[in-house]
């Protein structure tokens, strides 16, 4: 747990790296399915080796869909927390590809951390979400996440 007060000491430094997930073929076609983005580079290895990715690639959305996964795993919680609601964006690029049977784990570093009152905490933190042996990452995003602190 992260004490509210520990907060401003954290302001441009790393505060967790997450254990590396898979993303298997089982994985991207089941989430191609759920949001109905059946793209072949994603679900049709034969077609998607003609392409210049090789073969078949997670979606994007796929990749940042494993943020949360991440952020549970890497980054303590405020001491005291009750409720963490996910708040967006403020910038968000997908670098690279991630193909189908890679491992990608998530960076975050704190940027910033703004005191809303009422126990509500808006952190903003930098993730960049790496892929095992790639020199580019997927995507990095300044990703906003309110934390509620109970009384």
């Amino acid at each position: 747990m992260t004490r509210p007060s520990e907060l401003q000491s954290l302001i441009g430094h790393e505060v967790g790296v997450s254990k590396w997930f898979e993303v298997d073929q089982a994985r991207i076609d089941a989430f191609a399915k759920i949001t109905e983005d059946g793209q072949f580079i994603h679900v049709d290895p034969e077609a998607a080796r003609a392409t210049p990715f090789g073969g078949t690639i997670a979606h994007g959305f796929l990749t940042l869909s494993l943020a949360s996964a991440m952020s549970y795993d890497a980054v303590k919680p405020l001491e005291g927390v009750v409720m963490g609601v996910n708040y967006g964006f403020d910038k968000l690029r997908f670098l690279a590809p991630v193909p189908a049977g890679s491992k990608v784990r998530g960076r975050f570093k704190l940027l910033s951390a703004e005191d809303k009152g009422g126990g509500r905490w808006l952190l903003k933190h930098e993730l960049t979400i790496e892929i095992d042996g790639a020199d580019k990452p997927a995507l990095i995003a300044e990703w906003l996440g309110m934390q509620v602190v109970g009384g």
